[in-house]
């Protein structure tokens, strides 16, 4: 592989100085090379000399006509908010929704189920995070400095997400509140309203033409990148609902610890569980989960969902196992609701520590830990000093491939055991007689 790089940059210095004869004997030198690495058993794509050329996506970067424009301000250096008094810095707490997609009860079912917009709100579920990436960049473009959050997702109980945030500063609500109304995602994906084919009559897979085909026809599909090239309208916009809360709190108080719990009181539930869908929840808000979840399991998740092909589209990667209208992401799951993603959500600079910071307290934490249960690790970086050096190629010190990667997966698992004894260790005191088989009759 790394005379291959090394021919590479040889040959677009060729190339660069127009040299067609010492390029095409490289070409040749490449080919001869794929081969003996094919033959060796390496799998993968391997990077043409000349790729070919990506097409052009063009879109209109303008605004919707439809959402207001915000003001755009020169963001500072800073991630904290203004002083008041000359010692009172409080900070904010913010609620987002997304939008009404009918009339529910107060257990969050819906009055009149085949008026309710089940398709809306499961693409706007899916795409939710997507939405909230896009609100903090307008937010930060707004308000003029680095803004800082610490948010949950949380679902409603008629399974829509909303989001609670902690913001370090103040911002005006009426300022949040126009950031909220003019904030949009466009998803600008192959229209997916009226499904092409059926699980009873899905495409079928060419071996030869290594594409998903028509069943009739034996025409194969347009792939996903095809089907985006016509496209002038985007297939879905999802925006915030009307209902916004926001809050100024100050650190220290009761109120600040009050709505600290607020933020993670749903954490350790499910989804499902956190939207009242547990062994309490009633026929109606059965029903009402069991639409959402049916609208979310042909709705696509993602490029690489297998759904697309529900709708005559092959998503990228598509294989001969890829099953037409299946797809294992968690958005597609019944006790998700569509929210696929993370539901805790912190800036990069809210704890004002770098990833350096955040490695070097994992790492203490960890020593601390097997120091406590008397674990010594092998070969620790206190048994150094060591010399690390780039080796060259055709190093005959240097252990075949499949020895590295069998060692690097033997350590791994030696330290995830030595790492779980000393958690063990730490969690029962020696002398306590407890054991889990003892929790477990218990």
């Amino acid at each position: 592989m790394a005379a291959r790089a090394d021919l590479f940059a040889a040959y677009a210095e060729c190339k660069a100085n127009d040299d067609a004869e010492r390029c095409e004997q490289i070409a040749e030198s490449v080919r001869e090379l794929d081969d003996a690495i094919r033959a060796a058993g390496v799998r993968g794509r391997l990077t043409p000399l000349d790729p070919p050329p990506k097409p052009q996506k063009r879109r209109s970067t303008r605004r919707r006509q439809d959402a207001p424009n915000l003001p755009r301000r020169p963001v500072e250096r800073r991630t904290v908010g203004q002083v008041f008094g000359g010692k009172y810095r409080p900070s904010t707490f913010l609620t987002l929704t997304l939008d009404s997609y009918g009339r529910v009860d107060a257990e969050g079912a819906a009055v009149d189920p085949d008026s309710y917009d089940y398709r809306r709100a499961a693409r706007d579920a899916i795409h939710f995070s997507a939405l909230l990436d896009r609100f903090w960049q307008n937010t930060r473009r707004c308000v003029g400095w680095d803004v800082q959050y610490f948010g949950a997702v949380e679902p409603q109980r008629r399974g829509a997400p909303h989001f609670h945030a902690a913001i370090r500063g103040t911002i005006p609500r009426a300022e949040l509140r126009q950031i909220v109304a003019a904030t949009y995602h466009q998803v600008w994906w192959p229209a997916h309203d009226e499904r092409t084919y059926t699980p009873d009559r899905p495409p079928r897979w060419d071996s030869r033409a290594k594409a998903f085909t028509d069943p009739d026809t034996g025409t194969a599909l347009p792939t996903f990148d095809e089907a985006c090239e016509d496209l002038t309208d985007p297939a879905h916009v999802v925006r915030f609902g009307q209902q916004v809360h926001v809050k100024g709190i100050l650190g220290g108080t009761e109120e600040a610890g009050r709505h600290v719990g607020y933020l993670t009181k749903y954490l350790t539930k499910s989804v499902g569980q956190a939207a009242g869908l547990g062994e309490s929840a009633t026929e109606r808000q059965r029903e009402h989960a069991r639409r959402l979840h049916a609208e979310l399991a042909v709705t696509p998740c993602s490029t690489r969902c297998g759904v697309w092909l529900l709708y005559g589209v092959q998503p990228h990667g598509a294989r001969r196992t890829t099953e037409p209208g299946r797809c294992k992401g968690k958005a597609h799951k019944p006790e998700h609701l569509g929210v696929a993603g993370r539901r805790v959500l912190v800036s990069r600079k809210w704890s004002n520590k770098t990833l350096d910071d955040h490695r070097a307290e994992r790492t203490a934490f960890v020593r601390q830990l097997l120091d406590q249960a008397g674990i010594r690790p092998a070969r620790g970086v206190e048994d150094g000093p060591y010399l690390w050096e780039t080796p060259a190629p055709g190093d005959t010190d240097i252990p075949p491939r499949p020895a590295l990667l069998l060692h690097a997966v033997a350590e791994r698992q030696r330290w995830k055991a030595e790492y779980t004894a000393a958690q063990l260790a730490a969690s029962d005191p020696p002398g306590s007689g407890s054991s889990a088989t003892d929790d477990q009759a218990a």
